[in-house]
């Protein structure tokens, strides 16, 4: 009797690891729906979800090979590649900054209301160096506002406790957290409604691995892009998948705010209608004008969006 030929063996899944840009919380959901969705399997990507400590660290995992992506600040990312990184961006989520002074309500009512108060900062963060230019919008001079220095922890308890009227930070993370912590709601002062124009977090890859696994990367934002877009239509529904997932992490309002609030700066302000990850590079080219000036980048890195973000591995 005639043996049946051998069915073709099935091909392994790919391996990847993303690294977040932090903790888990609220703005990972549309990740962890992808995941738990199976979107990333059905792209044929075995995808492992770290958390991170920080956009340099998931730089410069990536950067070394031991994580595949990074979910990180991009202006953080813009300036490890300028001094060597062989990474680059393949999607920016957030095109304009969450970065904003937080304050319980009543502290701060408006812009003007920052001459004389103490504020909180983290050295070191992606939206400290460009406080200067958000006062500069305002009109207020640097030595107007009493600026302390303190870790994430150390900012937020000195807010909680009265010993701060404000802290910087971002929208999606303490101005998500805090309404909760402190049971009162919160003021919030957008670096972006001053009319500073900086890209924030995005997908980062190993320039290696764009060149050696190009439809890996493909597949994966294809599937990335899916769960974001999946996360847009119902916000509610991703936090209960990203809630069931990491039940430690709490405050169900708080996460859900967090996932809305960055959704809110998906798009820039003349491309409402654009796919989530898509960006224009006169965006890039603002936000190199502004490293230069306050960031610390080198003005010859002026005008060379291409060598940090590339929209060929988009959907």
């Amino acid at each position: 009797m005639a043996q049946a030929p051998a069915k073709p063996a099935e091909k392994a899944p790919d391996k990847a690891v993303l690294m977040l840009n932090w903790y888990v919380y609220g703005e990972h959901a549309p990740f962890v729906l992808g995941l738990k969705k199976g979107y990333y399997k059905e792209e044929g990507i075995d995808l492992e979800i770290q958390e991170g400590r920080g956009s340099a660290v998931t730089i410069q995992a990536v950067g070394a090979g031991t994580a595949t992506f990074g979910l990180a600040d991009i202006g953080v990312m813009i300036k490890a590649a300028a001094k060597g990184a062989p990474v680059k961006t393949v999607g920016v989520l957030l095109q304009r900054t969450p970065g904003a002074v937080v304050a319980p309500e009543g502290k701060i009512n408006g812009p003007k209301d920052l001459v004389g108060k103490t504020i909180m900062f983290t050295p070191g963060d992606a939206v400290t160096p460009i406080w200067p230019l958000y006062l500069k919008k305002l009109g207020i001079a640097d030595g107007q506002v009493k600026m302390v220095a303190g870790d994430a922890q150390t900012k937020l308890n000195a807010v909680v406790n009265g010993q701060a009227d404000g802290l910087i930070g971002f929208t999606t993370e303490q101005g998500a957290r805090l309404p909760d912590i402190m049971n009162k709601p919160v003021t919030m002062l957008r670096y972006a409604d001053a009319g500073v124009s900086l890209v924030s977090l995005g997908i980062v890859a190993n320039q290696d691995t764009l060149k050696t696994r190009a439809d890996m990367v493909k597949r994966f934002m294809r599937a990335t892009t899916r769960a974001v877009e999946d996360a847009e239509r119902d916000p509610k529904a991703a936090v209960a998948i990203l809630l069931e997932a990491y039940p430690k992490i709490g405050l169900p309002d708080a996460q859900l705010r967090s996932l809305q609030y960055s959704q809110a700066l998906y798009r820039s302000a003349d491309d409402p209608g654009a796919r989530p990850f898509r960006m224009k590079t006169a965006v890039m080219d603002e936000t190199l004008d502004i490293l230069t000036q306050y960031g610390g980048l080198e003005p010859s890195q002026r005008g060379k969006a291409d060598d940090y973000f590339t929209l060929e591995f988009l959907p």
